[in-house]
């Protein structure tokens, strides 16, 4: 089966082949020819997944599946939430959002927060969504050189290690993209 993971993240498609039954051939954006940015400006983590996955069946004719990924903050009402990415600003930058994460928190008690991941499927013109969950609290400071985004700040429930010093399998086991993709493995085994 062949099945196109939208998106041009590295990190991500990196962490999701590790999980991929090997029956599955995952394709990049890069691997249909796909360099354009695949539109995410709805209001929802799930609406976001839903929207790019619909925009690569719908302009490239692949079966395939999208995910989005927001982190929660409770002291901060949920943010920064479906603007995760872009938290500091249009540029992306990891750095920058960490950094203004960790400015917005300096002086709150409550730094518990969830990453939630929500993927959009579109298989045999049929849409599914699974979504997984990983709750857990924000450091005061960045901790390990693994993993990417968020992860040197966020330690999962637990657990005394934050993401980025944790190993890839376990990371894939207890996190929020590990847990939704294994729902999705789930139903691609029952549809085969």
């Amino acid at each position: 089966m062949k099945l196109v993971f939208a998106t041009n993240n590295t990190n991500k498609l990196q962490e999701v082949q590790a999980l991929m039954p090997s029956h599955i051939e995952l394709l990049s954006l890069d691997d249909i020819g796909c360099l354009e940015d695949v539109p995410e400006n709805q209001l929802t983590i799930t609406g976001n997944a839903i929207q790019k996955a619909t925009y690569i069946k719908d302009r490239y004719g692949y079966d395939c599946f999208a995910d989005d990924t927001g982190l929660e903050v409770n002291a901060l009402n949920g943010e920064p939430g479906v603007f995760t990415a872009r938290y500091a600003g249009p540029q992306r930058n990891a750095d920058d959002n960490i950094d203004k994460l960790l400015y917005e928190l300096e002086y709150k008690n409550d730094r518990s927060a969830q990453f939630k991941t929500a993927i959009a499927l579109i298989s045999n013109d049929e849409l599914n969504t699974f979504e997984g969950i990983c709750k857990g609290k924000i450091t005061k400071v960045r901790r390990g050189q693994k993993g990417f985004g968020y992860d040197p700040v966020f330690k999962p429930n637990g657990y005394d290690q934050t993401f980025a010093e944790m190993e890839l399998e376990l990371k894939n086991k207890i996190g929020h993209r590990g847990k939704a993709i294994q729902l999705l493995i789930k139903h691609l085994a029952s549809i085969k």
